[in-house]
């Protein structure tokens, strides 16, 4: 049966194949006003660059830093404080503070540090109905052991965050968000238990170092964006193990290549990250009227920024669907470009790559999972439900 092409950017987040009609927008129209929704679309990867690093455009609205449905909870408070949800100079000293913080990261303790929690995640058998509780957990175990997190709390942090990350969407339904916002309390307190008991080489005891070298004092705003590690890595990565097992059912030649030799894996997931974008959409308010990529915008429109098609743009990418781990000069838009680029890249990869292979080792087959699988709902992130295949 032929499914219909995605109705627009939203829909075709979680669309059985969305890239014939990316392919149509950077081609046909790479930015433009949707008149019936009210905002701009950029989808070409000149316009999501000129969008991503336009001064005019903002990761908020102006007169809305805080999601109104936060507010007053202990998940608007981290909110608030998280630099990729902030722009200007009352948050530089805090963005330079992670971005400190994520450059002495050691790879190859990344790398250690997710394979020593993949195994057991994955038991003893692979059970593909439950492979979506893994990719979701892993990150979270990782991430959290990172930042010197106590193990004891790492399965009951990966519901929280479960529930904290799903507050934050645009669509949450109102029991969501309430679940969110107690979630974001154990968060909390378990961050601030972290950074006063945790290992001194944690990550959040490192933040906290960077954050006084930079003038920061407040604990607030440390244990905010130590959180915010974990909530970035939580669906990007999820997203990232999902699709590089859809990439390699669909490929018999790479799924033998890396059942042989797991090396390959981090330059598949690379390609992974760029063909089937487990981010696909982000959004920017514009501040101040004038133009953006060329044409005239107003300040309060939203411009949403098609990361995805992007990554397909032949102007970025020769032959762009095709998937090649060994792509030259490869661009990606996955993880934003400009200001609030994400820094964890690298990190994804890094555990999505131990994930892969655990699962691997573990026995599981690729090929006989459905090429084409239900996705967890979202605007914003390409995620495959495994556990709706029982």
């Amino acid at each position: 049966m032929t499914v219909p092409p995605p109705r627009d950017p939203v829909s075709a987040v979680t669309h059985p194949d969305p890239y014939p009609y990316y392919a149509g927008l950077t081609a046909e129209r790479p930015l433009y006003k949707d008149e019936r929704e009210g905002y701009w679309i950029a989808s070409s990867a000149a316009t999501v660059t000129a969008v991503l690093t336009s001064a005019r455009c903002r990761v908020r609205p102006p007169a809305e830093p805080v999601p109104k449905a936060l507010l007053g909870s202990a998940a608007g408070e981290i909110f608030r404080r998280l630099v990729r949800m902030n722009d200007g100079g009352g948050h530089e000293a805090a963005r330079y503070a992670v971005a400190a913080t994520v450059q002495t990261l050691d790879l190859e303790r990344v790398a250690q540090e997710s394979a020593r929690w993949a195994r057991p995640l994955v038991g003893e058998g692979v059970d593909p109905a439950g492979l979506s509780s893994f990719v979701f957990a892993l990150p979270v175990h990782v991430m959290g052991s990172l930042l010197g997190m106590p193990p004891a709390f790492l399965r009951q942090t990966t519901q929280w965050m479960s529930h904290f990350v799903r507050c934050l969407a645009p669509a949450s339904t109102p029991p969501q968000i309430e679940r969110g916002k107690d979630a974001a309390g154990h968060l909390l307190e378990v961050g601030h238990m972290t950074l006063q008991d945790g290992p001194d080489d944690g990550l959040l005891p490192v933040l906290a170092r960077q954050a006084r070298r930079a003038g920061i004092e407040d604990t607030e705003t440390i244990v905010a964006n130590g959180i915010g590690f974990m909530s970035q890595a939580y669906e990007a990565t999820a997203g990232l193990i999902g699709n590089t097992l859809l990439a390699l059912a669909a490929r018999p030649e790479l799924r033998a290549a890396v059942t042989a030799d797991s090396t390959r894996l981090p330059a598949v997931i690379r390609e992974v990250s760029r063909h089937d974008a487990p981010v696909q959409n982000t959004r920017r308010w514009v501040a101040d009227a004038g133009a953006v990529a060329g044409h005239d915008m107003a300040a309060g429109d939203i411009v949403l920024v098609v990361l995805a098609a992007a990554n397909r743009d032949p102007a970025a990418n020769p032959r762009p669907h095709d998937f090649d781990p060994h792509r030259p000069e490869r661009r990606v838009f996955t993880f934003g470009v400009g200001p609030h680029a994400c820094p964890g890249e690298m990190l994804a990869v890094a555990i999505a790559s131990a994930g892969v292979a655990a699962l691997l080792d573990a026995g599981l087959d690729p090929a006989g999972l459905p090429p084409r699988l239900t996705y967890r709902p979202s605007g914003n992130t390409r995620i495959p439900l495994f556990d709706m295949l029982t």
